[in-house]
């Protein structure tokens, strides 16, 4: 059985969406991070550095933090989500490892600087938006001759980069101008396992 360490964030609907996708019985164990939960050291046992989300896998014995690497976890473990043939494979991973390293963390910075942090420091805003536009932007390029960021696969790839986007969209970080961006969130969001994740 797998259990799933989670909370309503971008990073547990990568780990939530990829389960719904590969059809994975899964248990979900709801981590209340506004009530401190991920500091505790039950949770602190699982990831020491206290973040959500976390997987499970009971019948394995592995215990996983970090989404990246529970995408690539469930990927090999069932054969899916990420495509075989080396070209395309190392094209899924490589936008895996985008999203990972100038995505996600921009965005999050993002959020935080413009949304939560008690002092607005407006350079720290535009720097954090300027680089989410970049982001966006070259997203946009390469999903202009792609269905999806592998190519013509669907991959976790795709999965990673839709629970960011999907964020931006529900606090108005606007991408509407990124066509090809936007064209491909609405496929993703169309998707049912992505609706039920």
């Amino acid at each position: 059985m797998i259990t799933l360490y989670t909370d309503s964030s971008p990073n547990g609907f990568k780990i939530t969406i990829a389960l719904e996708e590969l059809g994975m019985a899964y248990r979900l164990q709801h981590v209340k991070i506004d009530e401190g939960e991920n500091r505790h050291p039950e949770f602190l046992r699982l990831n020491p550095h206290g973040r959500i989300p976390v997987l499970v896998d009971e019948s394995s014995g592995i215990t996983l933090f970090e989404s990246a690497a529970i995408l690539l976890y469930l990927a090999d473990m069932t054969g899916r989500l990420l495509p075989i043939a080396p070209k395309v494979r190392w094209e899924a991973l490589q936008w895996l490892m985008f999203h990972s390293s100038s995505v996600g963390p921009v965005m999050g910075q993002r959020v935080h600087f413009e949304l939560f942090a008690e002092d607005k420091n407006p350079d720290a805003i535009a720097r954090y938006r300027r680089l989410m536009d970049e982001a966006f932007a070259t997203l946009d390029s390469r999903l202009a001759g792609h269905p999806y960021l592998a190519g013509d696969e669907y991959s976790i790839a795709d999965i990673a980069q839709f629970g960011w986007t999907h964020i931006a969209r529900v606090i108005d970080f606007d991408f509407s101008a990124h066509q090809h961006l936007s064209g491909w969130y609405q496929r993703v969001a169309a998707r049912p396992p992505v609706q039920r994740g």
